[in-house]
């Protein structure tokens, strides 16, 4: 509990609050600190932010004797319902420690929790929670999001699970071992989570290694996300910046392949071609019959976009990586009007379209988007399966 103008007063459990205001007196932020029940007396304990409307995230810094918030108040976003945190961490016990903390936070509000992150801290995390990890939803990032452009639509669809209450999301989207393009469809992704989660009573956290991720990717996360945690300290990122800002960055040129095995230019009435050009020339990868059918779905799907919203017509080429990936680039004269189309599953009901995006991305392995003034290019990447 607090009083109106800030000052904190002490609650049950060895919890203390402060309504953190700015300078309009507008009610910014709640910042608790909450001992773990389990934790040594002088044991460093993380805070948590938490925004109106009940979603949270960890920060703080818990000191022996007591409770003491940061100097920096994070501001909530403008809808006061949404909260992106980047969590900087230097090694596992700190990254169990915040994220445990996190999860703990929500199971005591009653708030439902997902933990997207990769295979390895997904068994860190769960064996620290105990019996506690009964009650919340995991997956293996390297599964889910090893496109990056199907993760907005699991997280979306977790949070739509549950009307009417603030999810509790943990997404880590990027660690060592990503390609360069992964990144960048990667860093895409953060910047869009702010504009699709826009109205929705969310947290979502973001995990960063900073011993192993490189510079340019930590600076991106400054980016991406309005607060970094950092030594249970959290701060207004003023690197932050809107999503269209950072996917104008992303649209770098894509490089050219050594050769292309396919070159077809196309319109409405050379669909079928496209489809049978596909089909023959997979078959001559490595790809598995199942994941060869998929990705002449995904051809197809992309060439019927171009007919249709990229003038009525494009150019398809075809290739496989040095690694054996089977690649298609669809390139056309149309715009992405609506940077989040193909990454929220699209109703039966809607009239929008969206639905051939969506699916490309569920098929493929990778999908690159490039919207520049020429037009749009898609770059659509399957992997062999691994022997």
């Amino acid at each position: 509990m607090s009083t109106s103008d800030g000052r904190a007063l002490p609650a049950a459990n060895g919890e203390h609050s402060l309504l953190a205001r700015d300078d309009t007196g507008r009610a910014a932020a709640v910042v608790r600190a909450v001992r773990h029940p389990a934790a040594p007396p002088d044991a460093p304990q993380p805070a948590v932010l938490t925004a109106r409307g009940g979603a949270a995230a960890p920060g703080g810094v818990w000191r022996p004797g007591g409770a003491r918030v940061t100097e920096t108040v994070t501001p909530c976003p403008d809808t006061e319902t949404f909260v992106h945190p980047a969590l900087f961490y230097r090694d596992l016990d700190e990254y169990v420690r915040e994220t445990g903390s996190f999860v703990r936070g929500a199971l005591a509000a009653d708030e439902p929790v997902l933990v997207a992150v990769p295979g390895p801290h997904l068994d860190a995390l769960r064996e620290d929670l105990g019996p506690e990890a009964a009650a919340v939803d995991f997956a293996d990032m390297t599964e889910l999001g090893r496109n990056p452009g199907r993760i907005l639509a699991a997280l979306h669809g977790f949070a739509d699970q549950h009307p009417g209450r603030a999810a509790r999301i943990i997404g880590e989207p990027i660690w060592a071992g990503r390609s360069p393009a992964e990144i960048r469809e990667a860093t895409r992704h953060e910047a869009l989570v702010n504009a699709a989660f826009t109205d929705r009573r969310a947290t979502i956290l973001c995990p960063y290694d900073t011993a192993t991720l490189p510079a340019a990717v930590l600076d991106d996360a400054r980016r991406t996300h309005p607060t970094v945690i950092e030594d249970r300290h959290v701060r207004s990122s003023p690197a932050y910046v809107r999503a269209d800002v950072v996917c104008a960055d992303c649209d770098l040129p894509l490089p050219e392949p050594a050769a292309a095995d396919v070159e077809l230019e196309y319109t409405g009435g050379r669909l079928g071609e496209v489809r049978e050009r596909a089909d023959a020339w997979v078959r001559g990868t490595r790809l598995s019959p199942l994941r060869r059918g998929d990705f002449v779905i995904a051809v197809n799907e992309a060439a019927a976009n171009s007919v249709a919203h990229g003038g009525g017509s494009g150019l398809l080429r075809l290739w496989t990586s040095d690694l054996g990936t089977a690649v298609a680039e669809i390139r056309d004269g149309g715009r992405l009007a609506n940077p989040l189309a193909g990454r929220r599953r699209p109703s039966l009901a809607s009239s929008n379209g969206g639905r051939g995006l969506w699916m490309i991305h569920q098929l493929c392995d990778l999908v690159e988007v490039r919207a520049q003034d020429t037009g749009l290019t898609l770059r659509l990447h399957i992997s062999p399966t691994p022997a």
